[in-house]
């Protein structure tokens, strides 16, 4: 059985098709008019064919869909998609086979009664106390959306009730966000500790692999939080009146000290259990725990990527890459490797509905 692995042209559509091609397998990107130069024009050796879509919305129509199923096609599941195609299309309309569980990308949208707070609570998984704006009494990050950018989440900052309503205020007559996202914000207690996005690869075909492997850390390089951060604090004083926003911009990686990394294997382990409870099949593919370590030495997650995460660093820095290369007696140059690798396996054994949705 042979197949061709679809990829959605925005947020980390080189490291699937670089991980796909080195396996072995066509590929097919799925892209919209005016954002397709990066990949028809500079990386058009990862790809075999090109889907140019007026509207990424569109990839739901029949005659696109048609296309993808004349190529075998297996889909592999990233934010971008997520947040353009949407998640009742997805679930009810998209009919492309998924590595990755479609009934999960929604628990990213803090707006579902079942989303990723509800699921640590249920999994028991540590996580940030949450507030509503009257019963703030400590320091608090609040997320919502930035206003007209659903993909694009807005940060601030309060330790009170006075100060939410102050700096809310601001932001809205600043136009950052809107009176309608913030009524749907999320406040919770701010970790202070040092973050650590911890990526992982889930696998269905136990018999071949292990429940799941850990490929390493990365964090994120935020605009325009980082040029802040690059100022000296005299010089942070003299632009108050220019918003903060964290919006991610770029990857590092890092490292935890040995001796704690054991808490970001408990809470995968909690983790894969809370879906596989709630969300069955479970876990299928990569997934990010996203969080930080507190002074108690507590690993509290704070996000959670229920699919591909989009940490191109994690490849070329992390040393668990190359424990896994000895792990598998293969080379493994990045996490999306071990995801092909799965496929291959199932594609060999005529067993794709397994590690599909």
């Amino acid at each position: 059985m042979k197949a061709t692995i679809g990829i959605f042209g925005s947020h980390s559509a080189e490291e699937v098709g670089m991980a796909a091609k080195d396996w072995g397998f066509q590929t097919v990107i799925v892209c919209e008019e005016g954002r397709e130069r990066l990949y028809v024009n500079y990386n058009r050796h990862l790809y075999d064919h090109f889907l140019i879509l007026d509207k990424f919305e569109h990839l739901i129509w029949e005659e696109n869909q048609e296309k993808l199923k004349e190529l075998d096609t297996i889909f592999i599941p990233n934010r971008s998609f997520a947040v353009y195609v949407g998640y009742d299309n997805i679930e009810k309309k998209f009919e492309i086979p998924l590595y990755g569980n479609r009934n999960i990308l929604r628990i990213e949208d803090p707006n579902q009664p079942k989303n990723q707070y509800w699921l640590m609570k249920e999994g028991n998984i540590r996580h940030p106390k949450q507030y509503t704006p009257d019963t703030i009494d400590t320091l608090v990050i609040v997320k919502t959306h930035q206003a007209d950018r659903p993909l694009e989440r807005a940060f601030f900052f309060a330790d009170s009730p006075d100060s939410f309503e102050k700096n809310s205020k601001e932001l809205i007559k600043k136009g950052v966000i809107s009176e309608e996202e913030l009524e749907n914000c999320v406040i919770e207690e701010y970790v202070l500790g040092p973050r650590f996005n911890a990526n992982f690869q889930a696998y269905q075909l136990h018999e071949f692999f292990d429940r799941f492997d850990f490929v390493g850390f990365d964090d994120r390089i935020q605009t325009n939080l980082a040029g802040w951060l690059n100022l000296p604090a005299c010089y942070q004083l003299m632009i108050q009146d220019v918003p903060i926003k964290n919006e991610e911009m770029g990857h590092f990686g890092v490292t935890m000290r040995e001796s704690r990394k054991i808490l970001v294997y408990d809470a995968a382990e909690q983790f894969l259990d809370a879906v596989e409870k709630y969300f069955p099949p479970g876990m299928i593919g990569l997934f990010s725990l996203q969080g930080a370590v507190n002074e108690n030495n507590e690993f509290v997650i704070f996000d959670i990527s229920p699919r591909v995460p989009g940490s191109p660093c994690v490849g070329p820095t992390s040393p668990e890459m190359r424990r896994l290369r000895l792990k598998y007696r293969r080379r493994i140059e990045s996490p999306l490797d071990l995801s092909m690798m799965e496929i291959a396996k199932a594609l060999e054994l005529d067993r794709i509905d397994e590690i599909t949705t």
